[in-house]
């Protein structure tokens, strides 16, 4: 599938309009799109049916929606009058617009199984190698939370939450308008909640002058791609794949964490995407393993305490790293107990969670003397809500019928640690160690200025989806800042 040159006696009009620091002039000049065609040209048939649109174009038109932090009726809209969006694009200054279902299409029919994530992470490593951009050989490691599209609600309460932003939106204008509305229904049925919305949304779409206020626009958009876009999703009760996360011992979230790896000039070289319960420390190898493959030399890992497990201590040992982590006494102990039911360390909180989800409430210490000849030292046991643990689905094997409390204890092997606890007393561990607040500052501009602070769709491939867009958005504008 090659792309088609269009031809226009109008296209000099991007030179005289769109200055030369444009940002998608920019992007559009660094990078070069065809490996698009590479990872998606096996779900297009090349021989049947009409021909599709430019899978590139599509991809882009994802891109900005990204970008700009907009639905995809919005991004089709301003594509129709934005010449630097036409120009990114590829179209002729008369050129017509897609349809925006088409973008939903092209998500699930071309992206759905594609791994994007490592694919446009590698492509914005590989141009920043190229610029000499990354000089360091350090990764920072955090991951980020972001809370499910449903959150926790069910499709019927999201769409009522959105109906009812609409709404708002209109009496802020007109509340006249009122006596136009539908009836509200309020039988607890999913698909009278749905042609609710939908005769509402018929009801705002016949009043031009109303529907072209910019807050009415944006509220129009969001639920028309509540019902469009998901409508797969909207017979499930939530979101399947989001599990509930811990925050702190008092917070909890919804949703999903991305967990990352990105150098000392803030580019982010791997990722991995996993429901909102999985424990930092466990994706520390994959994202070492992830980064190499880009194309990056790993010498120092910097991260917080999170990190510090021993089998990850033991991992960069054996491949001559350095981890730049401090010990937590939860974290980096060794447990010889054998249990059917998985429990890790949450280190924002102090607690532990268990394979459910579920946190510890309370703990306490104890410094029993038999301990102490073997080089172990105090006992920290975390105690359960057990009210949970009587009707937990994997209750057996870790809860026992009857008992009023439900524990898990561990030691400290100081012992094990000695090394560790040595060098991170040293100046190059404590100088670096100071680079950690970066990779913070990089999860806040994710979150605050391309809305990675809620999924925009269900399930983890979503999520992955949005996590690879986000990514490349971030990283290309780095690489920009950074060859100025």
């Amino acid at each position: 599938m090659q792309p088609k040159m269009i031809l226009s006696q109008y296209a000099d009009i991007y030179d005289k309009i769109i200055p030369k620091d444009n940002m998608l002039r920019r992007i559009k000049e660094m990078v070069d799109f065809s490996f698009i065609y590479d990872e998606l040209v096996s779900t297009y048939c090349a021989n049947n049916g009409r021909g599709a649109i430019d899978p590139i174009r599509m991809f882009k038109y994802l891109l900005l929606k990204t970008i700009f932090n907009i639905s995809d009726q919005d991004v089709v809209e301003r594509s129709k009058y934005d010449m630097s969006f036409k120009y990114f694009l590829d179209m002729a200054p008369e050129e017509e617009v897609i349809n925006p279902s088409s973008l939903t299409k092209f998500r699930k029919l071309h992206l759905k199984d594609s791994n994007l994530l490592d694919l446009l992470i590698s492509k914005t490593v590989e141009i920043a190698i190229e610029k000499n951009i990354i000089k360091s050989k350090s990764i920072i490691v955090d991951s980020t939370h972001t809370k499910a599209k449903y959150n926790q609600k069910t499709p019927r309460e999201v769409l009522i939450e959105q109906s009812k932003k609409l709404r708002k939106a209109v009496y802020n204008i007109d509340e006249s308008l009122k006596t136009n509305f539908p009836v509200k229904v309020n039988n607890g049925i999913l698909e009278d909640e749905i042609e609710y919305c939908q005769k509402l949304i018929t009801v705002i779409e016949k009043n031009e002058v109303i529907s072209a206020y910019p807050s009415v626009k944006e509220s129009l958009n969001l639920l028309k791609e509540t019902i469009e876009d998901d409508l797969e999703q909207l017979a499930l009760s939530k979101d399947a794949d989001a599990k509930v996360g811990h925050k702190t011992a008092d917070t909890s979230f919804f949703g999903y964490k991305t967990h990352m790896a990105m150098t000392e000039e803030r580019i982010i070289t791997a990722a991995v995407v996993t429901s909102g319960e999985k424990h930092d420390g466990k994706q520390l190898r994959t994202l070492i393993e992830k980064s190499e493959a880009a194309g990056l030399e790993v010498e120092n890992v910097i991260g917080d305490t999170a990190y510090s497990e021993k089998e990850n201590i033991e991992y960069i040992k054996e491949n001559n790293k350095n981890l730049i982590a401090k010990l937590s006494k939860s974290v980096s102990h060794g447990n010889s107990r054998l249990s059917q039911t998985k429990f890790e360390y949450n280190k924002d909180a102090d607690m532990y969670v268990c394979e459910e989800g579920h946190m510890s409430i309370k703990k306490s210490s104890t410094r029993p003397k038999k301990h102490a000849k073997d080089g172990q030292g105090t006992v920290l046991s975390y105690y359960f809500d057990v009210e949970k643990c009587k009707c937990c689905p994997k209750r057996n094997g870790c809860y026992k019928e009857g008992s009023k409390t439900k524990s898990y204890s561990v030691s400290i092997k100081n012992n094990t640690h000695k090394e560790h606890m040595e060098y991170q007393e040293t100046e190059y561990f404590k100088e670096k160690a100071k680079e950690r607040y970066k990779i913070e500052a990089k999860n806040s501009e994710m979150k605050h200025r391309h809305g990675y602070d809620v999924a925009s769709a269900s399930g983890l491939i979503g999520m992955q989806m949005q996590g690879a867009l986000t990514i490349f958005t971030v990283n290309l504008k780095r690489i920009l800042s950074l060859s100025k």
